[in-house]
């Protein structure tokens, strides 16, 4: 699906609700904040390539408190995360083309999950990855610089969401997430095979519970 298949949004608010990702070199870890104010680190992505339980573990700033991993896999197209403790999969629902799926309760307007579905399309200067809801309306954007070393994009959000804190840190643990999956996907020969010999839309997804439901 390419975005001009999406249905276009239209920013109203007089300051965007988005998010910037930086890297730092230095101590080998993003850094997430507010395009608003730019000066304060909201989030923190700790990085981990060859770990076995989490390739990424995502913590809000400034107290370290994890919000959320994410994994990667070698073969399987497939990625998996986790979000306040619960375990989730971002499930391939196409195996040549970005069209991944993930359930939320954040995006709900009820009391039972909704399938959230990511898409991208890739120009020279950037790539990005669109998700949109159970109605194919948009709800955010991460637009990955191609070209980044330090400065790897900016997530916007909108719609009735954009500016509940729960379902921006679903965005943000989901979209980098697979952004790193499509990345691993693009250098990787296992995953090729991976492809090849996918079901997409077999596999199920883990149900995420309410909160009061989560055993301790």
């Amino acid at each position: 699906m390419a975005l001009s298949d999406i249905p276009q949004y239209t920013q109203t608010a007089s300051k965007s609700t988005a998010f910037t990702v930086d890297f730092t070199w230095k101590k080998w870890k993003g850094i997430v904040s507010d395009v608003n104010n730019l000066s304060e680190a909201l989030y923190t992505i700790h990085y981990s390539p060859f770990s076995l339980s989490a390739n990424m573990v995502f913590k809000k700033a400034p107290d370290e408190e994890v919000i959320g991993i994410g994994k990667l896999n070698a073969v399987s197209i497939n990625a998996d995360y986790e979000l306040r403790g619960q375990k989730a999969h971002l499930l391939a629902q196409k195996r040549w083309k970005t069209v991944y799926s993930h359930r939320s309760l954040n995006f709900s307007d009820t009391e039972s999950p909704v399938t959230m579905t990511w898409t991208s399309d890739c120009g020279f200067k950037t790539w990005d990855f669109v998700c949109v809801d159970d109605q194919q309306m948009p709800v955010a954007k991460f637009s990955a610089n191609a070209w980044g070393v330090t400065k790897l994009g900016k997530i916007e959000f909108m719609g009735p969401k954009a500016d509940d804190r729960a379902a921006q840190e679903e965005i943000l643990v989901t979209g980098i997430t697979l952004f790193y999956c499509m990345m691993l996907r693009c250098n990787n020969i296992f995953n090729l095979f991976g492809a090849i010999f996918a079901r997409p839309g077999h596999k199920q997804h883990i149900e995420p519970q309410p909160k009061g439901m989560i055993s301790e």
